[in-house]
């Protein structure tokens, strides 16, 4: 499975950006794909999550209400539209595929794409 994140940009507090993932390859192996982000000397952290069967998501607490994560099937596309972004959402997001296992651990997700800058600044 390869993914194709692009979307990313620079953005005011309280602006929105949509982040896309394009993925090609097995994608009838996917069971889920989720979006994580890293800021310079942290660990990467699950922002959301859509299983790719059935329709579930999930979300992490800083995010929820805030972000959505969605999935077009007919596209092999995943997206997270971000709104009322907040200079502590800044940070390079990452797409990944996972075939198994929680959605939210960063350990179950074999497949990445590369990341999205996102900067949100006045």
């Amino acid at each position: 499975v390869q993914l194709q994140a692009s979307g990313g940009g620079l953005v005011q507090p309280g602006g929105s950006l949509r982040l896309s993932c394009a993925a090609s390859g097995s994608i009838f192996s996917i069971n889920g794909m989720g979006w994580f982000r890293q800021t310079p000397g942290k660990e990467r952290e699950f922002v959301a999550a859509a299983t790719w069967k059935g329709y579930s998501t999930y979300y992490a607490n800083s995010v929820k209400g805030r972000f959505t994560i969605s999935r077009d099937n007919a596209k092999n596309t995943l997206y997270l539209q971000m709104n009322s972004l907040k200079p502590e959402d800044t940070a390079v997001y990452y797409c990944a595929a996972q075939s198994r296992g929680s959605m939210w651990l960063q350990a179950s997700y074999d497949y990445w794409g590369q990341g999205a800058q996102v900067t949100v600044s006045s």
